[in-house]
């Protein structure tokens, strides 16, 4: 098969068309009203709302213990210990929103590929994928495969109760970008090159992953996720052009997925402050920004169209509190210029935060009224 047939080999033919059921959280009324997902239409919530990336993880001692002698894509693809980290923070810290525990390759994994998790350096592919032979040899990511991810869901809704569950998903390029690096990498030269070298092939590795994300979405939101976030890890490489020719049209393609579902969509990557409006205009509602550009910076960019999440920086939560509280006020208040805001981090908890840390941030965004 050529690299363009590939392409057009899409693998939203496996899924079927997208519904939330009549009892899913946004359906019937549990997470409708929340404070988060009033947020992110736009609306004045009844308390200021406020989640962490990575909340679940290294920094929570409850998770390093039931992770004990547990590789780390297998606690993903274990229905019962991915509820239970994902839902280890929000009893801690009170946070408005649980974001599902999983990892950008489960995916990849869940359609054959062959990854791991390699501690002290990341993802590791068994192989590299760099030629049109390569991508037109990838496996395809079947509806059934994603039963373990719709069960997690499933649990972890189960007891939020009202608490809403955000679904998770690598964009394309992250995703392309480890296949063709094929481990992390400081530059991500190699699809960088690949687009202007061979622009056929990259295309269809990008819409493998468009479509590998956007059926790892849906499944998510339709097991009951509330939103859904793409996360663009590696954007930030790229400049503007270069997003908006062979970036852009993918994570449309993945997002295509799961926008006619009503869940509100989110946007967030890292270093991709020159990025804002081509990142919304891949059609979401909010985007989410890191730590590097001031929230009214970016609501001027965005020309105030969309609410904001972020962005806290990571950094300060090992400053002094005082430190620390004076720069959670000046998010807020560079926030209040946006539709809409949701606190969180300018990127994830760093796994030495101390936990008490950020419970006493979430205390004190909840004791500042919305507006």
């Amino acid at each position: 098969m050529t690299s363009s047939a590939a392409a057009s080999n899409s693998t939203a033919s496996n899924a079927p068309a997208g519904t939330l059921g009549d009892n899913h959280p946004l359906k019937d009324g549990r997470t409708s009203d929340s404070p988060l997902i009033t947020a992110y239409r736009g609306g004045t919530p009844s308390r200021r709302p406020v989640w962490f990336m990575r909340q679940a993880g290294r920094s929570l001692p409850e998770y390093l213990k039931v992770r004990e002698g547990v590789a780390m894509l297998d606690s993903c693809l274990r229905p019962e210990l991915a509820a239970e980290i994902t839902l280890q923070p929000v009893r801690r810290h009170d946070v408005d929103a649980a974001i599902f525990f999983s990892d950008i390759v489960i995916p990849l994994k869940l359609a054959g590929v062959g990854v791991d998790i390699v501690p002290g350096v990341g993802p590791v592919l068994d192989k590299p994928v760099r030629t049109a032979a390569d991508v037109a040899a990838l496996p395809t990511l079947t509806w059934e495969a994603l039963e373990p991810i719709r069960e997690a869901v499933r649990l972890t809704v189960a007891e939020l109760g009202k608490t809403p569950l955000i679904g998770f998903a690598g964009a394309p390029f992250t995703l392309a970008a480890y296949m063709v690096e094929g481990k992390p990498s400081r530059d991500h030269l190699g699809p960088r090159t690949m687009m202007h070298a061979d622009p056929e092939t990259w295309a269809a590795l990008a819409n493998w992953a468009a479509d590998t994300s956007g059926m790892f979405l849906q499944a998510q939101l339709e097991a009951g996720a509330s939103a859904a976030q793409l996360f663009d890890s590696w954007a930030g490489s790229l400049g503007l052009a270069d997003y908006t020719k062979y970036v852009a049209p993918a994570s449309t393609r993945a997002l295509d997925h799961v926008r006619g579902l009503g869940a509100p969509l989110i946007h967030f990557g890292t270093g991709t402050s020159e990025l804002l409006v081509a990142m919304r205009d891949v059609g979401v509602d909010v985007v989410g920004v890191d730590y590097r550009l001031p929230l009214d910076e970016a609501n001027r960019r965005l020309g105030g169209t969309v609410p904001l999440q972020g962005n806290i920086d990571p950094a300060l939560l090992s400053a002094p509190w005082e430190v620390l509280e004076a720069h959670v006020r000046e998010v807020i208040a560079a926030g209040s210029h946006a539709p809409g805001h949701v606190l969180n981090l300018g990127h994830g908890v760093p796994p030495e935060t101390d936990p008490t840390v950020l419970t006493r941030v979430v205390e004190l965004i909840h004791s500042i009224p919305a507006e």
